[in-house]
């Protein structure tokens, strides 16, 4: 996309709306900055949807110590290996907590930060409507997705060091600067540690080398590879960190099943990337997940994509030397950023749906450069008399696209909302009503949480995690024997199926049980849902059943698995005083309270001990402490005035 030269004069100039927006900086910035707080002012008040808070407020690493040395050096600490988004993640919990504001106002900041070095980007190719491509990208409604999802933060951290790398890259180009180079090399390796979407950069350099003199010769292979070792490295190890992620939690990540023979993936790729180019031109009805198609390579029309995609391609190949190397250097950012997710590779994600909006967050920027490209020429070309209705043309366009990126934005308020909104586009699919359910189940509305899980599976009756559901929901409603049975029919379809395991183990805890509760948490273990509150839990049957020993050691797995347990320690601690470890179970109360400061019946049970022990005075300040977290604490209450009356002998209940 060479610069051209200016023909039209002064005065026309002077007229033009583009021409006087062009000097506007400060104003495009503010109209840039104001129309995404349109889009998404709504949204920061959005919840935890989706698998938000599976990587942020539930997630186990936030709350290990050990967090930022594992991210950084211990790949399978977590199912991805992006050490740079896992320290940004840790840091923000720290600030914020459960507030989603703060998470969703990074995603938007990050986002601005990104569309303003998108004009960066093409301003360098002399377009001089590079504030326009800036916009598009920050309007476009196949961006929402990862801007409203706090879980794709790894999507809008690290794009802003991608595209500065590309920048930086451009100008060692043209002044073969050392300093650029590394500083590209740098912001490269930055954003490959947010997230490996970025590895393509390698080929998108010797594509830009290419669109600049027609050939990529030796020295420019040379100066690629350490982009391409990095790309490597980074990419395998991210691959091999999930791998070993899996193989100890097999029921995080799905298996996207098998995607058949070289024929399937090839008519599967052609498809993937002729839906994702009609997205961007097209962007109606945007969905978090899209219905599935059928693939079927035995039928030729499979492959019509790639059949049009080789004529445009061959055709702009006879143009090389003109126009045509803008629009293939433009598609070709396109198609190699995208080629990671064309299904030549089973992704996880493509065991519901082939496509996702947010992989467009990067090649979208390919195709927005040619649209300005064509304006920028076209602009070029029209009569004074033509560019108003011009203006007015871009600006309805302009207008539709903030309305549905702004209606769409508003869909992410929190899980039912969306879920209706997908239900809206897709009402026959059992996965959405499932979504639905669990909303209403979230909310309280667990008469229409049931009414969506049996919808769901009358449109999939083998969908376990919908008859898992629909079991959760009736328990919360009293009716036990129909959980059960939907448990047990949950697990006849998926054996292996942890969670239920851990909720019929609570049923047979509630109703004495011990023995048959014990088996149903030992199998939920043995599934891989080893969590701190089911360890917890199965210790506390083991003291019910008369086995504090084993209560003891599963208290103190517990313990291992999330050293932050207050309660853990409570009951580790109770256990202890009651088998006799005295000093080790009040040094156990201690920590649970440093964990805990309010928790009242810790204090309440320190203070017994100590008193127990003789030691008055402090077991007093622990019957206060615990009044002060809970002045409704009866047993607190009567402990204190038994020890202010100093009655020594009276006996105390140990609760």
């Amino acid at each position: 996309m060479p610069k051209r030269s200016r023909t039209s004069s002064s005065t026309a100039q002077d007229s033009s709306f583009f021409f006087w927006l062009d000097r506007a900086i400060a104003l495009k910035a503010l109209f840039l900055i104001g129309a995404v707080f349109l889009i998404y002012g709504f949204s920061l008040q959005g919840t935890w949807i989706g698998d938000d808070s599976w990587y942020i407020s539930n997630n186990p690493l936030i709350h290990d110590p050990d967090r930022l040395w594992k991210a950084w050096f211990a790949p399978g600490s977590w199912v991805e290996f992006y050490p740079i988004e896992e320290c940004v993640q840790w840091i923000q919990w720290q600030l914020w907590h459960n507030d989603t504001l703060g998470y969703h106002l990074t995603n938007v900041f990050l986002h601005i930060v990104s569309s303003f070095l998108v004009w960066c980007l093409l301003a360098r190719f002399g377009l001089r409507l590079a504030w326009l491509g800036a916009l598009l990208f920050a309007i476009h409604p196949e961006v929402v997705d990862s801007v409203s999802q706090i879980v794709e933060l790894k999507n809008t951290l690290s794009l802003p060091p991608f595209l500065l790398a590309i920048c930086l890259y451009i100008d060692y180009e043209k002044t073969k600067s050392g300093r650029c180079y590394l500083w590209a090399l740098a912001c490269f390796l930055f954003a490959m540690l947010c997230k490996i979407t970025a590895a393509p950069f390698p080929v998108l350099i010797l594509l830009y080398v290419w669109w600049k003199r027609g050939r990529v010769g030796w020295g420019d292979v040379k100066a690629s590879l350490p982009f391409f070792m990095i790309s490597l490295a980074l990419g395998m190890t991210t691959i091999w960190a999930g791998e070993i992620y899996l193989r100890q939690f097999e029921y995080v990540v799905p298996d996207p099943g098998p995607l058949g023979g070289f024929l399937f993936r090839l008519a599967l790729a052609g498809q993937i990337l002729a839906f994702y180019f009609a997205r961007c031109f097209w962007p109606i009805d945007p969905m978090p997940i899209y219905p599935k198609w059928t693939v079927d390579p035995s039928r030729v029309l499979q492959f019509l994509p790639w059949v049009v995609f080789g004529l445009a391609v061959l055709w702009l190949w006879t143009r090389r030397q003109t126009w045509g190397r803008n629009v293939l250097f433009g598609l070709g950012f396109f198609v190699v950023s995208l080629l990671p997710f064309l299904g030549f590779d089973a992704i996880s994600y493509m065991q519901a749906t082939w496509t996702l909006d947010h992989m467009l967050y990067i090649p979208i920027i390919g195709l927005i450069g040619l649209v300005v490209a064509g304006l920028d020429g076209m602009e070029a070309h029209l009569s004074p008399a033509i560019r108003p209705w011009g203006v007015g043309v871009l600006a309805v366009i302009l207008s539709l696209l903030i309305f549905q990126s702004n209606f769409y934005a508003r869909q992410f308020v929190d899980e039912l909302t969306l879920a209706r909104y997908n239900l809206r586009l897709d009402p026959g699919d059992g996965a959405l009503h499932n979504s639905a359910g669990a909303a209403l189940a979230s909310k309280g509305d667990y008469a229409g949480a049931i009414e969506h899980f049996r919808i769901a599976l009358q449109l999939h009756p083998n969908f376990a995690k919908a008859q898992f559901n629909l079991g959760k929901a009736l328990l919360n409603t009293g009716k036990v024997p129909e959980a059960m049975a939907a448990f047990q029919q949950a697990l006849l379809l998926q054996p292996d199926y942890g969670a239920v395991h851990v909720k019929m183990g609570d049923i047979f805890f509630q109703d004495g049980r011990f023995p048959e509760a014990i088996d149903q948490y030992r199998q939920a273990i043995l599934q891989h849902q080893d969590t701190s509150l089911i360890h917890i839990n199965l210790g506390t049957v083991f003291c019910l059943a008369g086995k504090p020993d084993e209560g003891i050691q599963q208290f103190k797995k517990a313990i291992a698995l999330d050293p932050g347990s207050s309660l853990a320690k409570y009951n580790l601690a109770k256990t202890l005083c009651l088998t006799g470890h005295v000093a080790e179970g009040i040094e156990q109360y201690r920590q649970a309270i440093k964990l805990k400061p309010d928790y009242a019946e810790a204090h309440n049970n320190l203070g017994i001990v100590l008193y127990r022990q003789g030691n008055a005075l402090e077991a007093q300040e622990q019957f206060q402490q615990a009044l002060a977290a809970n002045p409704n604490f009866a047993d607190a209450r009567n402990n204190l005035r038994l020890v202010e009356r100093l009655q020594s002998n009276h006996p105390m209940d140990h609760k």
